[in-house]
């Protein structure tokens, strides 16, 4: 009798918090004809995802110590089941998919493993391959973020263990390597803490968020969103707090090469993380190779600022035009209650969005 009254009470207590966050959904400010509902819950953490290339399961990961599947059986637009398929881990942040392997980037090592998707009971911890092992094993910064390129290789981001000092490879840099670990090098380097990767649709340039120095201000430096088209080039930090910003203690001090500076400069301290460049046919014609940028939230900002989603424009050359506010409304009052993370593209074209906060993933679609 206590097992099913405990039972009734935790369905009836996850019931009322799932209400209360669909009322809270009511709150966001989106652009007309848009819609955003819960598509998972049960997901402490949430942060990266990556979708199954054959099956579409979403798979998440999180700065704790799991790794999530998200099961959409019925394919309603609404995940059917959360299964934790890896435990155990260190800092499983970062996620990727290769020719029906999943990739996850630990603090200190990158792991491959099977991830066929149609059976998520595999001993899935027992067929892990270890493919690197020398990333740097410190907590500060030490989240990583990874993507394939189109040319195949792996993109891996290393961020600094310290908020502004002298750095050497591989922290704050963007590794570079083979599929299977091999040949690895430093693509790029003067970032303090990147946080989200992706590629142009049409050009293939990579583009990626970077996090910049903290107590210089409520209004410097500013967050950034960097391209890179070429491996080799310098992004400033330290010598540059963020964007052309530089640090008390660094305006003496000269950078080795040129300095490439960002494509877009963020509000600072809104916490640009994941990026997602869209491709698919559900939204109108116009968001059609732009990019879409978590912000996640300040934390050290006397007024708040973040919590939401942003719009990158790009022109036919691959260039950035302009960026605004896509949807607010996570931060209420100067009280935030969701803090957006990363962006995942559906095979239908509407977007997910995970929220560490919260511990769910939403989906952002367009009714017209």
């Amino acid at each position: 009798m206590r097992f099913i009254c405990l039972s009734l009470c935790l369905a009836f207590s996850t019931s009322t918090m799932a209400a209360k966050l669909d009322a809270k959904l009511k709150e966001l400010n989106l652009p007309d004809g848009f819609a955003i509902a819960i598509y998972a819950e049960d997901i402490p953490g949430a942060r990266s995802m990556v979708l199954g290339q054959s099956t579409g399961t979403v798979f998440v990961g999180t700065r704790e110590d799991k790794v999530y599947a998200v099961v959409d059986k019925d394919k309603d637009r609404k995940a059917d089941e959360v299964v934790t398929i890896l435990e155990g881990l260190k800092v499983p942040n970062g996620l990727a998919m290769h020719q029906g392997m999943l990739y996850v980037a630990e603090q200190h090592r990158i792991v491959r493993y099977p991830a066929p998707g149609f059976s998520l009971d595999l001993p899935f911890a027992q067929m892990g391959e270890v493919i690197y092992s020398d990333l740097p094993d410190k907590f500060h910064h030490g989240w990583r973020y990874i993507e394939f390129g189109p040319d195949e290789k792996l993109y891996v981001t290393v961020g600094v263990a310290c908020n502004i000092c002298d750095v050497s490879d591989p922290e704050g840099t963007i590794l570079q390597m083979d599929a299977d670990g091999s040949n690895a090098k430093v693509f790029a380097r003067g970032q303090r803490n990147s946080v989200g990767l992706a590629f142009h649709p049409k050009t293939g340039v990579l583009h990626f968020t970077d996090n910049n120095t903290d107590s210089m201000g409520d209004d410097i430096p500013p967050g950034e969103l960097n391209a890179a088209p070429k491996a080799g080039m310098h992004f400033g930090f330290p010598y540059y707090a963020g964007g052309n910003i530089q640090h008390k203690d660094w305006k003496d001090k000269t950078p080795p090469q040129n300095v490439t500076f960002p494509e877009v400069s963020f509000d600072a301290h809104a916490a640009p993380l994941g990026i997602e460049f869209y491709t698919g046919d559900m939204l109108p014609a116009k968001y059609k190779n732009t990019a879409f940028v978590a912000q996640h939230g300040s934390w050290n900002r006397s007024e708040p600022i973040g919590y939401r989603l942003m719009h990158i424009d790009f022109n036919d050359k691959g260039k950035v035009t302009s960026d605004k506010v896509f949807i607010d409304g996570w931060l209420k009052k100067n009280e935030a209650w969701g803090r957006p993370v990363d962006i995942l593209q559906l095979p239908d074209g509407s977007l997910l969005v995970s929220d560490d906060y919260q511990g769910v993933i939403y989906r952002i679609y367009y009714k017209g």
